[in-house]
């Protein structure tokens, strides 16, 4: 997938309207760092599971990880076909009709198989991407795993290779004659923001929030 475009794979392609497709590096892999929540789906003797989970880009791959004991994760490590989903909700599309009444989103669909990072190393320097993927410079300011947490924690990898945004912006498209009906029509923006960080209760006395915590964004 390089930055100028990739032509789509038969299983990528977009089929309902097109031109909101997109399938360059650029656009995945911005909606990608902006979210935070992906949905796993997959199949596991014979009955369907669509699964959330945090996730985490680094470079051209996608990495999720939780409990060793996980029935999602183990599943996957075994090889099966994945489809594994990202949507940033932007705002409501109010339209005359309600038919043409819809909603501005950017996502990304990703298909493939998901492979278990089993050497040390690598697995270390993935999770640190998903630390840093969720709360940037924490890493550094937080004790790291010890031998015991790494071993209860399994970190999968999946190739970005095939990979497809949709992006809907913009007011509602009614039908022509619509136009003069006398019904309100335009765009509620979802505006997301955090809120001030809540201390915990057990926080020792002195420990300050640290600006990475208390100026926090998500990429846009």
């Amino acid at each position: 997938m390089t930055s100028r475009g990739k032509h789509p794979t038969e299983r990528t392609r977009v089929r309902r309207i097109p031109k909101r497709g997109a399938y360059d590096r650029t656009t995945i892999h911005a909606i990608l760092d902006e979210g935070l929540v992906c949905h796993v789906g997959f199949v596991h003797q014979g009955q369907p599971f669509v699964i959330p989970t945090l996730y985490a880009r680094d470079g051209g791959r996608l990495l999720l990880h939780g409990s060793a004991a996980s029935r999602m994760l183990n599943a996957l490590a075994d090889g099966v076909d994945a489809c594994v989903t990202v949507t940033l909700a932007d705002g409501i599309v109010v339209a005359r009709s309600v038919f043409h009444s819809s909603m501005n989103y950017r996502s990304v669909v990703m298909l493939g198989t998901l492979r278990a990072i089993e050497e040390p190393a690598a697995k270390m320097k993935a999770l640190h991407a998903l630390v840093e993927h969720l709360i940037p410079k924490r890493w550094n300011d937080s004790r790291g795993p010890n031998e015991t947490e790494m071993k209860a924690t399994s970190i999968l990898e999946m190739s970005l290779d095939e990979a497809s945004a949709k992006v809907r912006t913009g007011g509602p498209i009614d039908e022509e004659e619509d136009y003069a009906l006398p019904y309100w029509a335009g765009v509620l923006p979802f505006a997301t923001g955090v809120g001030k960080p809540v201390r915990d209760p057990k926080l020792k006395r002195g420990v300050k929030v640290p600006k990475y915590v208390s100026r926090y964004r998500r990429p846009r």
